[in-house]
């Protein structure tokens, strides 16, 4: 494994749908400065994405994420008022409206936790570098 510096955590806050593509592109950055590869950083987008769409349509307000380096894994926050959820399952079939979301974090993540913070629930992914 390279060894790479570690990276500062940085937040961003949303409340709507509109930020979203904003949360991607700054969730993007951060792992592509902390020196995750290219095709694993579109993973990344699309885990936050899954995860603060969730945050959206299942909770009041809004939330934030945050992006740091640690021990060789990109971290990544996702925090909002929300209560505890389940992070693995199946995926639902194909004919299915609704529940992917959590079933794509799940896969695509080297790890992920869900716990209560002072700021609400946190759902902690790590990808390795």
């Amino acid at each position: 494994m390279t060894d790479h510096p570690t990276v500062p955590p940085d937040t961003r806050p949303y409340d709507c749908a509109a930020d979203l593509s904003a949360v991607r592109a700054f969730v993007s950055a951060r792992a592509l400065a902390g020196g995750l590869p290219a095709a694993r950083v579109d993973l990344l987008a699309l885990v936050v994405s899954e995860l603060t769409t969730n945050t959206l349509q299942h909770t009041d307000g809004g939330g934030s994420v945050r992006v740091w380096v640690e021990a060789g894994q990109l971290c990544c926050d996702v925090v909002d008022r929300g209560g505890p959820r389940p992070t693995a399952g199946r995926m639902p079939p194909a004919d299915a409206v609704r529940g992917r979301g959590l079933a794509i974090v799940a896969t695509f993540c080297d790890e992920v936790d869900v716990r209560p913070g002072p700021e609400g629930t946190v759902v902690r992914v790590r990808f390795d570098l």
